[in-house]
């Protein structure tokens, strides 16, 4: 049974409805312009655009990957120490071993879906929460990290890093970084995956609830392994693209991203398809994150006021989100059972956006 609405309150809904979708799409626009407005000859140029893509493109593959696990209701504390794992090894087998750098990207990549399916098998088969799993399985990633580097840094010789594998990150493509077209690239297959594919529909109930995946047939283990796996994937590939940017191998630099992903995958689901984790609402989410990071910035910020500035909008972030999926669950319960709004009720199965 379905509740008719009144001609009035149609408006009102579909009012709220673009503001909660589409609001931090706005407010990122709008951002852009205050900031264009107060910094007139440097925040609007293509160079500053160019710079915020590039500097932005590794910590929005974290978010993207930190996204996946979040839509089964779980969370994944390692991506910081993997994206170190991933950084030093490309470097270490590329200066040190003197692989070639296509093959080493592909170990690299590989060696993260690994290290994330493991992840998986660990919160899934041997039923540890996902915060204490992930974090300890980090802390190993970081001891192998400082094992291989022996807590130094890892340089290149004289002649430095291949000039194709550098091209990686410092090359354009209409004008443009090339590592934000990676971003897009992967928010589209993201997006294709959760909002058009079966495996999509199906994370998402696991992450509603996993009684209700269980009643209808998904084997929940095998695919929260699968998140996982697509998650250590994009940290692989993040680690070594971040090899290529900073030509240098630093065994702790991981770490300073681990925050600032888990702020744009939890405020991602409060913009485009609030109360879920969503491709595009990340990609959103990152962007709001890159101009105000870049425009504080360009005021003259003092250092501490980036983590400021991670730390506050991840409690936002925490809470908009908590607050759109309730928000989203009440209207659910509304529709499907408007005598009994308050009686508990198991949510319905997957069904194609």
């Amino acid at each position: 049974m379905t509740v008719a609405r009144s001609p009035r309150s149609w408006p009102v809904h579909r009012i709220g409805h673009l503001i909660g979708a589409y609001g931090l799409l706005a407010l990122t626009a709008l951002l852009f312009l205050a900031f264009s407005l107060a910094l007139p000859d440097t925040f609007p140029t293509l160079d500053n655009i160019s710079a915020v893509l590039s500097n932005q493109s590794i910590p929005a593959i974290l978010a993207l990957g930190a996204m996946i696990p979040i839509a089964t209701g779980k969370f994944d504390l390692s991506l910081g120490y993997g994206l170190g794992l991933g950084h030093v090894m490309t470097m270490q087998l590329i200066v040190n071993e003197a692989w070639p750098w296509p093959l080493v990207c592909l170990v690299v990549a590989a060696g993260g879906a690994l290290v994330g399916t493991f992840n998986g098998v660990v919160v899934e088969f041997a039923k540890i929460n996902s915060f204490i799993a992930t974090l300890g399985t980090g802390s190993i990633l970081y001891a192998v990290t400082g094992w291989i580097t022996n807590g130094a840094r890892i340089v290149p010789g004289p002649h430095g890093l291949p000039a194709a594998f550098t091209d990686l990150y410092d090359s354009r493509f209409l004008g443009l970084p090339v590592p934000a077209f990676y971003v897009l690239a992967l928010t589209a297959a993201l997006w294709l995956l959760l909002e058009r594919l079966p495996l999509g529909r199906y994370l998402y109930v696991i992450g509603s609830n996993p009684r209700t995946a269980e009643l209808v047939g998904i084997p929940a283990r095998r695919y929260v392994v699968l998140a996982f796996a697509g998650s250590g994937l994009l940290v692989g590939i993040a680690g070594f693209l971040l090899a290529a940017q900073q030509r240098i191998g630093n065994p702790s630099v991981g770490l300073d991203y681990l925050l600032p992903a888990f702020v744009g995958a939890l405020l991602g689901s409060t913009a485009i398809r609030p109360g879920r984790p969503n491709a595009l609402g990340t990609l959103v989410a990152v962007s709001i994150l890159a101009v105000g990071l870049a425009g504080i910035g360009q005021l003259g910020a003092q250092f501490w006021v980036t983590p400021l500035f991670n730390g506050v909008t991840l409690l936002i972030a925490v809470g908009m989100a908590g607050y759109a999926a309730r928000r989203q669950l009440r209207r659910r319960r509304a529709t499907t059972n408007p005598e009994a709004p308050e009686a508990p009720e198991a949510p319905a199965a997957p069904q194609a956006p």
